[in-house]
């Protein structure tokens, strides 16, 4: 259940930054931001041994 709450939170934030890029080298940033956040997140998720 969290980690769904976390993919809706995660992909409404995508969407508000990716509609606020107004170039092609803005969206690249964009979404290598949101590929970021989202390795991260799942790296904190990951349990542990």
């Amino acid at each position: 259940m969290l980690r769904s709450a976390l993919a809706i939170a995660l992909l409404a934030g995508s969407l508000a930054v990716l509609g606020a890029c107004n170039t092609t080298a803005g969206v690249g940033k964009d979404v290598s931001a949101t590929g970021n956040a989202l390795t991260n997140s799942a790296e904190k998720a990951e349990p542990g041994p």
